[in-house]
């Protein structure tokens, strides 16, 4: 992993200077490196749509758009912020196991290429409401939860009991149901088998078994195969005993499961999610050290953020604390160096941003900077505990630094609150 104390030719200690700490950098020239070095890689039958999820910001996502990435929305809020983003209505979905009648009605009336159906139940919602409005042949992709398992996954998200999408066996045993709506159009089928893949040949095991789960679906229940999501989940290496995937094998043994598919099903869109892979590299968390301090035996760093903004970094819900790659951003980082758990400003013990790591020595107001950040940051984690708020977000692009979000302020913090007057007695 390689690491550099700037971006675009600005330094991040004088970043942090103009907009204080904690503080969320994005370099818009890996988010470029990174999407055009898949693209280029996958064959042109082969759409990319960005998972916000990963990274909600409304410039993060126009600029993933200005390259020619669709966009995957999992929330009201994410669609509107997908279509100010200038996405395309055509190139995006909407999927969930949790819908609600404000978002289903939104996905009808901004015309989206589909929204992907989780259950049976929610189709006939769906139908039913097409119904009401007067429309019919509403776009829809069946989420499947396959039979078979993932390969590789560091979360696997189907192949076993989930609340994601549609048991394959239900689906296969749901033909009259699904043959029975009338505004619905099920134009195809939607997989999503896991998160943080790290190996080339798992990817390509699993999109195959998508396909071929797809293309037997839609010949068992009746309906053409137009657009199959085959969920993508690349991972990124985080920690010391993890390597980034082969992306030229990937490239090539995705071309060998897809050309085929392709030309069996010509009219058939095919689409690959991504979040965490298109954005992670890309952004750094940049922390200021309060205070330098022992504790029987150990060095603790106690730094401005943490689980707050970065908990995906502070591994809560890991089985095992691993640590992020972090670094000093100091002119002494190449001293001598010694080890130090970095931690947040929290009252919990879990606020360990990283456990025991060799740094330089640390300084109360030394900058320090956990790496490949970009992707489940602070909408991932508890911004309001302790009332602290959400940090500052800059993106830098063309060597110039753009704040896509303003640090939370008491004001905002306090702004949605109501005082009651308990002086005043009740009447």
């Amino acid at each position: 992993m390689t690491s550099k104390s700037d971006i675009q030719g600005n330094e991040m200690s004088a970043l942090a200077e103009e907009f204080g700490t904690p503080l969320f950098l994005y370099d818009a020239d890996i988010l470029a490196d990174t999407y055009h070095g898949l693209r280029d890689l996958l064959p042109d039958t082969a759409d990319i749509f960005y998972s916000l999820k990963a990274n909600p910001n409304v410039s993060v996502c126009a600029l993933l758009n200005s390259f020619g990435a669709g966009a995957e929305v999992s929330s009201y809020v994410e669609l509107v912020t997908a279509l100010r983003a200038g996405v395309a209505p055509e190139d995006i979905i909407f999927l969930g196991p949790g819908k609600d009648e404000r978002e289903l009605t939104a996905c009808v009336e901004a015309g989206i290429h589909a929204i992907v159906c989780e259950s049976l139940d929610e189709l006939d919602q769906l139908d039913a409401l097409l119904a009401t409005a007067g429309r019919d042949g509403f776009p829809v992709l069946l989420r499947v939860n396959p039979a078979f398992g993932s390969k590789g996954s560091g979360l696997a998200m189907g192949g076993k009991p989930r609340q994601f999408g549609i048991d394959e066996a239900e689906l296969r045993d749901a033909k009259h149901r699904v043959a029975a709506l009338r505004n619905i159009r099920v134009q195809g089928v939607h997989a999503y088998m896991g998160t943080r893949f790290l190996h080339h040949e798992d990817v390509v095991h699993n999109t195959r078994q998508i396909l071929a789960t797809a293309e037997d679906l839609a010949g068992h229940l009746g309906f053409p195969l137009e657009t199959v999501d085959f969920g993508g989940g690349l991972g990124v290496a985080y920690f010391d005993n993890e390597e980034d995937l082969d992306l030229d094998a990937l490239g090539t043994g995705l071309a060998e499961v897809l050309a085929p598919f392709s030309a069996r099903n010509p009219h058939c869109r095919m689409i690959m999610e991504l979040g965490r892979f298109l954005t992670a590299t890309a952004g750094t968390y940049i922390v200021r050290a309060r205070y330098v301090k022992n504790s029987m035996g150990e060095s603790f760093v106690v730094a401005d953020g943490g689980t707050n903004h970065h908990m995906a970094a502070v591994g809560v819900g890991s089985f095992v604390k691993r640590n992020f790659p972090i670094r000093h951003l100091e002119d002494r980082a190449a001293g001598e160096t010694r080890r130090y758990s970095v931690t947040g400003p929290l009252c919990t013990p879990n606020d360990v941003l990283a456990k025991k790591v060799r740094l330089p020595e640390v300084r109360p107001g030394d900058l320090l900077a956990v790496e490949r950040s970009g992707a489940y940051g602070p909408t991932a984690s508890p911004g309001l505990f302790l009332s602290h708020g959400f940090p500052a977000e800059v993106l830098v692009h063309d060597g110039r630094a753009h704040l896509i979000r303003e640090r939370d302020t008491t004001e905002d913090l306090l702004a949605k609150q109501h005082l009651v007057d308990f002086r005043t007695p009740s009447t």
